[in-house]
């Protein structure tokens, strides 16, 4: 008979914990995620600049692993004539790649442009290396600060 008594306590307590929160406690996370969110969101909103040449520099480490496939295929980079669009295409001037890839060297089978939506800038042979790629930033021309800061393909670490 203890047994049962036990018994029924137990599904009392279980009956009373599996009740759903209460209003206060859900007006209480409702008021903490808001903090938050009022703290957190106005940083990252504040960024786009930095979040945009963060991408150029993914997307030009990107293009450099391409084109360093290519000319592991091929024994040369594209000349700056053929561009980054041999990587995408054979080119049709200069030297012919031996072994050209099938389907090309980019996932998405197009070039990319770069968060400003400009090209990037491809010179092979670079002046800082075999091939330089460059991003001119927000504005598209050559040099700035802020925004407007050149990315360069040797720059990156």
């Amino acid at each position: 008979m203890g047994q049962k008594i036990h018994i029924k306590k137990i599904s009392k307590f279980r009956k009373i914990s599996s009740s759903g929160f209460t209003l206060i406690e859900l007006m209480v996370v409702i008021v903490i995620l808001g903090i938050l969110a009022g703290l957190i969101v106005p940083r990252i909103m504040e960024r786009p600049d930095q979040a945009k040449q963060m991408k150029a520099r993914v997307q030009i480490e990107s293009l450099e692993t391409a084109l360093k496939l290519y000319k592991l295929d091929n024994g040369s980079y594209p000349s700056t004539e053929q561009g980054l669009q041999a990587l995408v295409d054979p080119p049709a001037t200069g030297s012919q790649p031996q072994k050209y890839k099938t389907g090309g060297y980019l996932e998405k089978g197009k070039v990319p442009k770069d968060p400003w939506q400009n090209d990037y800038v491809y010179l092979s042979p670079g002046i800082h290396g075999e091939f330089d790629i460059i991003s001119y930033g927000a504005d598209g021309v050559p040099d700035g600060e802020g925004a407007n800061e050149d990315i360069k393909s040797w720059e990156i670490e």
